[in-house]
């Protein structure tokens, strides 16, 4: 199952997993778009899969079980589930920010993303399996100013992965954060028409430069949530995982040690790991 999954990456970690020969559960907000994904996945369908549509706004929170019974009756509870839906949120400095555009951001980005896993993980733990990749963005892992919004909600969302990947230990269940670097999208649309000044320069300066030489980190990142799911990676969970920075496709050999260690999670940094002394 995958949100957003009618545009960037979304579309594509669906393509991804339709060209494996999986089942898909696609979730977006337009109909139109919905259909032209099928029909574009069905043009390369590799043998009997059957796509699942379904047109929901994942703002609506207290809607998502109905969603998920109607999902459930169709197609079945999703053993693998991707997170990928988000809205940007109001762009500029929190006191300028519009209450209701924060709180949306939060609603979508963060709060879908857990209400759809309290929804789907009774039934993954009764089958015994299940793969959960929620998408993290920018801001999760250090201050963005003027998108405070949006990266509130990221950031949540990979310290409830890490508790949820805690407590389904015992379920072969994981949980992972996929961090897939700056990307030619909407939302890089969006921070070029909101302007350098409500933006900041820098982030103003990643946007252009992303619309001029397109990088194509959603295809690594598209990679990156499909390798997760598989075997070699099934002893992998509780990790943010930068698709375009992190030699990702190494970790397998080094599982037993990423097991016990706090690589790939966010965590406070203290004195002593600067070599600070207070005399």
């Amino acid at each position: 199952m995958v949100t957003g999954a009618t545009r960037g990456l979304g579309r594509l970690v669906a393509g991804r997993f339709w060209e494996s020969g999986h089942d898909l559960i696609i979730i977006a907000r337009n109909n139109s778009d919905l259909n032209d994904v099928i029909v574009s996945l069905k043009a390369d369908a590799g043998g009997p899969q059957n796509i699942y549509p379904f047109c929901f706004d994942l703002s609506k929170i207290n809607k998502i079980p109905d969603l998920m019974s109607n999902i459930r009756e169709s197609a079945g509870n999703p053993d693998i589930v991707v997170n990928n839906a988000a809205i940007q949120g109001p762009v500029g400095p929190v006191h300028t920010n519009n209450w209701d555009d924060w709180q949306a951001c939060l609603d979508v980005c963060l709060l879908a993303p857990v209400k759809i896993c309290q929804e789907v993980i009774p039934d993954m733990i009764k089958s015994g399996y299940g793969r959960i990749i929620n998408i993290s963005g920018g801001g999760a892992t250090s201050p963005r100013p003027n998108f405070s919004s949006y990266a509130t909600a990221k950031c949540g969302l990979v310290r409830f992965s890490e508790t949820l990947a805690m407590e389904l230990a015992a379920s072969n269940i994981t949980v992972n954060c996929v961090a897939p670097g700056a990307m030619n999208s909407g939302f890089t649309k969006k921070i070029l028409n909101a302007g350098k000044a409500a933006t900041g320069p820098k982030e103003h300066e990643i946007a252009r430069s992303l619309m001029e030489d397109n990088p194509y980190n959603e295809i690594k990142a598209a990679d990156l949530v499909y390798a997760l799911t598989t075997d070699p990676y099934s002893g992998v969970t509780g990790k943010l995982i930068s698709a375009v920075w992190d030699s990702w496709e190494k970790i397998p050999d080094k599982i037993a040690e990423l097991s016990k260690s706090d690589v790939y999670t966010l965590r406070r940094v203290v004195l002593d790991d600067r070599n600070i002394r207070i005399l």
